[in-house]
């Protein structure tokens, strides 16, 4: 006996919404899984683009920055071209890759990533939050509401800069929320297959979406926690703590990949002397003026440490002694060339700083060997007048 139609298309329904409720708790608790913000968003996207997910073929996830001016493009996942969609789904395919395997993918896709076309040019922008300036994201975000955009529509957003990365028939854009808040942006298309986007699919992202801005949220508030736990509180510079899991996390990727890192050893000269002359106050003033000067004097990748009392570290990843020997110049320049003016009753003061360089591989193979060695070409700095940059050698 069959049944009837109506039936059926209830069954169809019933059998619809449990799947979508499956894929969204898949890819919920894959996000609970880790606090790790860019971990998170490779998971968000990786549910949004996956076959076992939600089924787009790309997406780009944007955040609001710390001034709430900018939308912030953090991460963007899928195939440049054609080509790269069909050989990337028939692996994926061929191999019976579930939504877990392509979230465990995580470490060894995030060179992929690295090279792809997409996902850089969504790294490389950034928009404003206020419309007309933001055009079809400003008000997006504004709104909180999914936004629908077809091709027939690109005509009202003349020059929209987000149609010049999804150059294709439809995409759709919806906000991620965090207690009511709007934190950011998904946008997907189906640039590939051109299926059309269902009011379905908005619906099903735009529930997807409310889970991720919790998790991103959280992620958020978790590494603001780690940061403030691993700052000094003096000069707003990682602690020392932080300086040791820095260092061999970077050491570590420069085995891995067969490249370089330095490290250099800054130490204040007389420093004792100024301390006993004015008194830890202004001692204080001087070590908080001094390690502004060396973070910008940095480059924005280096770690900039207080190591202990005057003593500061700065971890170069990617950097060989040559490099590490001219940003050590230009920080020992900029300090004697500043002068620390103190308030009435304090003299004009200036100060200079003595500084050691040690590389991986030529100074050692391990943390203590390296940082012995910086120590000792500071100390050798010491030894030839101070106010001098010394390099490690081989003995």
């Amino acid at each position: 006996m069959e049944k009837p139609a109506r039936e059926e298309t209830i069954l169809e329904q019933l059998t619809k919404v449990r799947q979508e409720l499956s894929t969204l708790f898949e890819i919920s608790n894959a996000m609970h899984k880790t606090l790790e913000l860019e971990q998170i968003l490779f998971v968000i996207l990786t549910g949004v683009t996956s076959h076992t997910g939600l089924g787009f073929n790309r997406a780009m996830l944007l955040l609001l920055d710390s001034q709430g001016k900018c939308l912030e493009g953090k991460m963007g996942i899928g195939p440049d071209n054609g080509e790269e969609a069909k050989r990337i789904w028939s692996l994926i395919d061929d191999q019976k890759m579930d939504l877990d395997d392509l979230v465990n993918s995580y470490s060894l896709s995030k060179q992929v990533l690295n090279n792809s076309r997409f996902f850089n040019q969504v790294k490389n922008f950034k928009i404003s939050v206020k419309e007309p300036d933001g055009g079809i994201l400003a008000k997006a975000f504004g709104d909180g509401m999914p936004f629908h955009i077809r091709r027939e529509s690109y005509g009202t957003f003349p020059g929209d800069p987000l149609i010049s990365i999804f150059n294709s028939d439809e995409f759709v854009v919806v906000p991620l929320k965090a207690k009511d808040r709007a934190i950011g942006l998904i946008v997907a298309d189906n640039v590939f297959t051109r299926h059309p986007i269902t009011k379905d699919d908005i619906r099903i992202l735009l529930t997807f979406a409310n889970q991720a801005g919790m998790a991103i949220e959280n992620s958020q508030l978790y590494e603001k926690a780690v940061v403030r736990a691993h700052k000094d509180s003096l000069t707003d510079l990682w602690n020392h703590g932080y300086f040791q899991y820095f260092f061999e996390e970077k050491l570590k990727q420069a085995k891995d990949h067969v490249s370089y890192m330095s490290i250099i050893m800054v130490d204040i000269d007389n420093f004792k002397n100024y301390n006993d002359t004015w008194g830890h106050q202004k001692g204080d003033d001087i070590l908080s003026k001094i390690s502004r000067i060396i973070a910008d004097s940095s480059r924005k990748i280096d770690c900039v440490c207080r190591y202990g009392g005057e003593e500061f570290a700065i971890i170069l990843p990617d950097a060989t002694k040559k490099d590490a020997v001219v940003i050590a110049e230009r920080i020992r320049a900029n300090i004697e060339q500043h002068s620390f003016i103190s308030e009435s009753g304090h003299p004009h003061q200036n100060l200079t700083v003595s500084l050691g360089v040690a590389s991986f591989p030529e100074d050692g193979t391990n943390k203590d060997e390296l940082i012995r060695a910086a120590d000792s070409a500071l100390y050798e700095a010491k030894r030839a007048g101070k106010n001098k940059v010394c390099t490690a050698y081989l003995k």
